[in-house]
């Protein structure tokens, strides 16, 4: 069976479509319009040039599971969003995790900066970087 990944574009955030025999529409993660618009200004710097935004999970943390965000290379078996060359990948294990997460960015003095917002999430430290699935 041929797996095709596609990708539509939903209010504030990404859905992905997988085309079997079968179409589910699974929704991963959104990114409001202040992190889109971060990603792709660090995007615009040359270190950066071809990589897509990635948003993973990883154990780690002081509650046993840590965020991770990364401009990256497209892998196999990862789930793709694009929208006008802005590219948002998920590996499908951080999938499990990350359903429904909203990624937001803040450029305040204090606690700026990406801000994940995920519903599957039992509980966070303080830091908002970990949480335990």
């Amino acid at each position: 069976m041929t797996r095709r990944l596609t990708r539509t574009q939903g209010k504030s955030s990404f859905t992905w479509k997988r085309m079997t025999e079968t179409t589910t529409t699974e929704s991963v993660v959104g990114l409001t319009t202040r992190a889109i618009e971060e990603c792709k200004s660090l995007l615009s710097s040359p270190e950066n040039a071809g990589k897509s935004f990635r948003i993973y999970v990883e154990q780690g943390g002081c509650s046993g599971m840590q965020y991770g965000m990364v401009f990256d290379e497209k892998r196999d078996g990862d789930l793709v969003a694009e929208q006008n060359g802005f590219s948002v990948l998920v590996d499908a294990i951080s999938a499990q995790y990350l359903r429904g997460t909203v990624v937001d960015f803040s450029d305040a003095l204090v606690a700026g900066g990406f801000k994940i917002s995920n519903p599957n999430a039992k509980q966070s430290c303080g830091c908002g970087k970990s949480f335990e699935a």
